[in-house]
């Protein structure tokens, strides 16, 4: 009964996120609807970004500077050049604004990018899973903090907001918000082409070899 009790006086939380445009570079869109006001405190989505998947963090140190985007990374250093099956997982704290049409909605972007794979076997594409991002509250600066019932203390360490350095106690909804994870299709190659590739990589690089020694034994000066 205390179950059902708490469950009815916490209202849902939705979150929706989308992978806009094509390709390897896409843009991360969230939106959240929180059950309850979020009576001042900053709202924020933790992203769990799989190793298929990367934000840049000088782009993003870049969209900061114009008050585009409000993002922490963990770890901030990501090797941008790395493969999938080299790369690391990451977490991303991606502040939300709120949006205008709806009194309890929040909503953010940010730039993403699939990582290389390697070949596959019968088919051209793999799947990266991005799993539903994790809804956040800080309340700082005198504001209430939001009811024990529908939220719980979280081990997020960052500040209320990305141009902030003071401790902020973040929380977490305590029933999972509803959502679904998101799938990024990634284009990769076929392992049965592999020998024809390697032919022809090395014979345009001979090629090339041999014009650059030609050109430089008819017009170097030794």
């Amino acid at each position: 009964c205390v179950t059902s009790d708490v469950q009815a006086a916490c209202r849902d939380t939705t979150v929706t996120q989308e992978l806009l445009k094509e390709g390897f570079h896409r843009d991360l869109l969230v939106k959240v609807e929180l059950g309850e006001d979020a009576g001042g405190c900053a709202v924020a989505a933790q992203v769990r970004l799989p190793p298929g998947i990367y934000v840049d963090p000088y782009e993003l140190a870049t969209l900061q500077q114009h008050n585009l985007t409000k993002a922490v990374l963990f770890p901030d250093a990501i090797d941008v050049e790395a493969p999938e099956y080299l790369a690391r997982a990451a977490v991303l704290l991606l502040f939300l604004g709120p949006d205008p049409r709806c009194p309890r909605c929040f909503r953010a972007a940010v730039p993403v990018h699939a990582r290389y794979h390697r070949p596959a076997e019968g088919t051209q594409h793999a799947l990266v899973a991005l799993e539903s991002p994790e809804v956040l509250l800080c309340c700082c600066h005198g504001h209430p903090h939001p009811s024990a019932e529908c939220w719980e203390p979280a081990e997020v360490n960052a500040a209320c907001s990305s141009d902030n350095t003071s401790p902020c106690q973040w929380h977490s909804t305590k029933h999972r918000p509803v959502s679904k994870e998101s799938l990024l299709r990634v284009p990769v190659g076929l392992r049965e082409h592999s020998s024809l590739v390697c032919a022809l990589t090395l014979l345009t690089t001979g090629l090339c070899s041999g014009l650059i020694l030609a050109a430089a034994c008819k017009y170097g000066h030794f």
